[in-house]
């Protein structure tokens, strides 16, 4: 094997560890999927926002490879249905885990 073969090769290695080093497994993310879940938490947290009748300081918003869990306290049911009706109106949620309670 001549030295470019040789460089070729271990750099094509290199990017396959590399790849593989950064794919996602179960419980944990891959670099892209974590991208992608922040701006999916940054997105439902500003319609969260932006929705009037809601407060937003009280809602927590987690998401993890597409799943968006929301928590903490709201006034009514109504409170409930509407983060999460605008939740799964947010494009990249895959579903939606309610945890939220009425206080």
């Amino acid at each position: 094997m001549n030295i470019p073969q040789r460089v070729a090769t271990a750099l094509l290695s290199f990017m396959l560890i590399s790849v593989v080093g950064c794919a996602s497994t179960p419980k944990s993310e891959g670099a892209g999927e974590y991208v992608d879940d922040t701006v999916i938490t940054t997105k439902v947290k500003a319609a969260i926002l932006n929705e009037p009748m809601l407060k937003s300081r009280e809602i927590n918003v987690e998401s993890f490879k597409g799943i968006v869990q929301l928590s903490g306290f709201v006034s009514s049911q109504p409170d409930i249905d509407k983060a999460v009706e605008i939740t799964r109106n947010i494009k990249g949620v895959k579903s939606v885990k309610n945890d939220m309670r009425i206080k």
